[in-house]
């Protein structure tokens, strides 16, 4: 039997994190299929595992406990799994990280797919974009990151916050040569963390089962169809 039950879409995107943190840790899992995913969320509040609006949400079934929402998800498999770092500020910035990486990809669907992306939208963007991967770059260059070697908070090995790095930049390199590009000229130290991290065994197979089922797909809907045509040349 596995250790948790996943609720997620079959895209990347929001639910890879969870992922990332379950294979990284060497758990298993089972993820539910799109047609149970829906009918929970058209179910009432009071019939879900945990009250939720949308996924993921995790079951840990041994501790017959359910958590929804990324941030949260991660937080409490970093405390199960005993992967957050002892120190009170380091703890608090892995936590940063993970919330910095939730408003990134909220940012680069625009909102979820409020509005979609153009050539014109883009190129605004694009400063903006820079910004969130120099606040990257800051971090891990103020605990010590360099390009060859290190992690994000200078811990002796990967931590939640190199996982959820990996795990946001990776993915989304590999599949828009306009972010993996602008990757590596303005973080370069990040972009190597990135490919460190999200190359370790247990990480590098879970990517390469992410091809395997959602092929080139990132997030669903317009949205994605939207990304795939601007973000790519």
């Amino acid at each position: 039997m596995s250790d948790y039950d996943l609720y997620y879409w079959p895209v990347p995107f929001r639910g890879q994190f969870v992922r990332a943190v379950l294979a990284y840790a060497g758990k298993t899992w089972t993820e539910a299929d799109a047609a149970s995913i829906t009918k929970m969320l058209n179910g009432a509040a009071q019939d879900m595992p945990v009250p939720f609006m949308g996924p993921p949400m995790l079951i840990d079934r041994k501790a017959d406990f359910a958590i929804a929402e990324m941030p949260a998800i991660v937080l409490y498999l970093g405390e199960t799994l005993d992967l957050m770092p002892a120190s009170p500020a380091l703890r608090a910035l892995t936590m940063k990280t993970v919330n910095d990486a939730n408003d990134v990809i909220d940012q680069i669907t625009l909102d979820g797919g409020r509005e979609m992306w153009t050539e014109r939208r883009w190129q605004d963007f694009v400063p903006r974009l820079r910004k969130w991967m120099s606040i990257w770059e800051e971090t891990g260059s103020r605990h010590g990151l360099k390009a060859d070697s290190g992690f994000l908070l200078g811990g002796e090995a990967p931590g939640i916050a190199d996982v959820v790095t990996a795990t946001l930049w990776a993915t989304m390199s590999d599949r828009f040569s306009k972010v993996k590009t602008i990757l590596e000229e303005t973080a370069p130290k990040t972009a190597a963390l990135s490919r460190r991290v999200s190359g370790l065994p247990l990480l590098a197979r879970l990517a390469a089962k992410a091809h395997r089922d959602y092929g080139d797909a990132y997030c669903g809907g317009q949205i994605g169809a939207s990304m795939q045509k601007v973000l790519n040349p």
